[in-house]
């Protein structure tokens, strides 16, 4: 499918300490195509967060408009938000944010409660998306029973459980060794070609921006360099 799914026109955000403004972006416009995977990459402070939370409809701008698909979640009300998240958006985090007490199963099965779904039908992509991370060995462990890598292989699980559209990760790979690490940015390369997920991705590592199609760089709050990869590098 071509076209953007992610459209971003004119987007401010700001937040106020005391009685000063403090300005994160700045009048910026963004397209993110169907089944691209993107980098963004940043000092701290420059906004890459606020920007993923904002296109993932965890927060809203200031000023200026979002699009994903064919909703703008730029004006939609905090309850709305929820619910289009539940199902057009997956998350995945640096500390993988796995409730200890559930198995790694029923980790993945939480964003599928919120949804009008049978037991079987629950399973069912339960086990489709364990089988997919390559941990259906491992469902019954809990995350203090599996390494840092079959932790973050659980979280990318639970963000495809319920087949979303588009995943955001934050620093997916900081809190892992560097063979962790190039192991799950081979898997979300493979979410990207295979499944033509569309990925947006928050990195410090340049090595693990170089995997994706496309790196934007922000400085206080804007866009300041757009480095597009040959299309042949990444076997588009």
């Amino acid at each position: 499918m071509s076209g953007a799914l992610v459209q971003v026109r004119g987007l401010h955000k700001s937040f106020t300490r005391g009685t000063e403004p403090i300005h994160v972006l700045r009048d910026l416009t963004l397209d993110v195509g169907y089944g691209e995977f993107l980098a963004l990459m940043g000092p701290s402070g420059s906004g890459k967060t606020t920007l993923l939370n904002l296109i993932a409809g965890l927060d809203q701008p200031t000023q200026g408009s979002i699009t994903v698909g064919e909703n703008v979640i730029s004006e939609m009300s905090e309850s709305e938000l929820a619910r289009w998240r539940t199902r057009h958006v997956g998350f995945i985090f640096q500390f993988y944010y796995l409730l200890p007490v559930l198995t790694a199963y029923e980790n993945v099965e939480l964003p599928l409660l919120l949804l009008p779904l049978t037991k079987e039908q629950r399973r069912k992509q339960v086990e489709t998306a364990l089988d997919l991370v390559g941990l259906t060995d491992r469902m019954t462990h809990r995350p203090g029973q599996l390494s840092g890598g079959q932790q973050q292989r659980v979280g990318i699980a639970r963000a495809m459980v319920t087949d979303p559209e588009l995943i955001v990760a934050d620093e997916p790979t900081g809190d892992l060794d560097t063979k962790s690490a190039d192991a799950i940015l081979g898997l979300m390369e493979v979410l990207r070609a295979k499944l033509n997920k569309t990925i947006i991705m928050v990195t410090h590592d340049p090595k693990a921006a170089a995997r994706a199609q496309r790196t934007l760089h922000l400085e206080k709050g804007q866009l300041v360099l757009d480095t597009a990869l040959a299309v042949g590098a990444r076997g588009a």
